[in-house]
């Protein structure tokens, strides 16, 4: 076999390529794909008022959206599409859903104007996102603001609009008929639907969690005590997702004040 014809050979044994993404920016898209699919179901659910599963589809959109992120970042699978699509599933699982799930859970009996503070918290949601993506492309934030967002963000607004839920289910897994009347009550829902929505546009500083440093001292404290809040979810889902969200509004003022702290160090330098 002469030269020239071994390298035909070659060239019909070599691998075809194939032009389009690598398989590293397919995976995060592959798993937003999984939480806009979760947050669709939940809407399903809540159409069939099957509300353990709508709030559970929920949660799961939210695992997913925080974990397409660190995959990509790990992956460096980052692309302007999958921040695109992020944001539309996002926007659906988050702003949507919970909205919907509160309407039909609560507030479709409650008059014409019942359905006002689910359109507010939409629209917010909507806005939210949109200053987010807008954020990506401006000017870069000061050293001291990195470990924070802007307002209270998506997938944790909807965790604390999802309150008035979380609290009725465990009032009627624990036969708690005062509390779930409470708990379901249209005027409660919808100051919820309308304070998170504020949450969602203000210009309030949140921890991030991204850069977040923990004191050497409140290692040990923190993972007691996540150990005993995972402890209660498997044994009381809703009220452990319940106090969560008490517990994230309660963090808010402290996140202001650190926020400030490291602001006025930074000025001072």
């Amino acid at each position: 076999m002469d030269g020239s014809t071994g390298r035909r050979l070659r060239r019909i044994r070599r691998r075809p390529r194939f032009k389009g993404p690598s398989f590293n920016q397919v995976v995060p898209n592959l798993v937003t794909l999984l939480g806009l699919c979760a947050g669709l179901n939940g809407i399903r659910d809540a159409l069939d008022q099957r509300w353990q599963h709508a709030a559970a589809f929920v949660l799961a959109a939210a695992l997913f959206d925080a974990a397409d992120g660190r995959i990509a970042r790990l992956l460096k699978g980052t692309s302007r599409f999958g921040a695109e699509f992020d944001s539309l599933a996002d926007f659906c699982c988050f702003g949507i859903a919970p909205a919907l799930i509160l309407y039909l859970w609560s507030l479709k009996g409650a008059g014409r104007y019942a359905f006002m503070p689910c359109v507010m918290f939409a629209v917010c949601m909507a806005l939210r996102l949109a200053r987010f993506n807008a954020a990506i492309e401006g000017a870069p934030k000061p050293a001291y603001a990195q470990s924070f967002f802007t307002g209270v963000p998506a997938p944790a607004g909807a965790g604390v609009v999802l309150f008035p839920l979380f609290l009725g289910l465990e009032a009627a897994d624990q036969h708690w008929s005062y509390v779930g009347a409470v708990a379901q009550h249209p005027a409660f829902v919808a100051a919820m639907l309308v304070g998170t929505s504020v949450l969602l546009v203000c210009t309030l500083p949140v921890w991030s969690f991204k850069n977040f440093k923990v004191p050497s001292d409140y290692v040990l404290p923190l993972l007691l005590s996540t150990g005993l809040m995972a402890a209660l979810l498997m044994a009381d889902p809703w009220a452990a997702l319940a106090a969560c969200g008490v517990i994230y509004l309660g963090m808010l003022p402290f996140s202001l004040r650190s926020f400030r702290r490291l602001r006025n160090e930074a000025e001072q330098v």
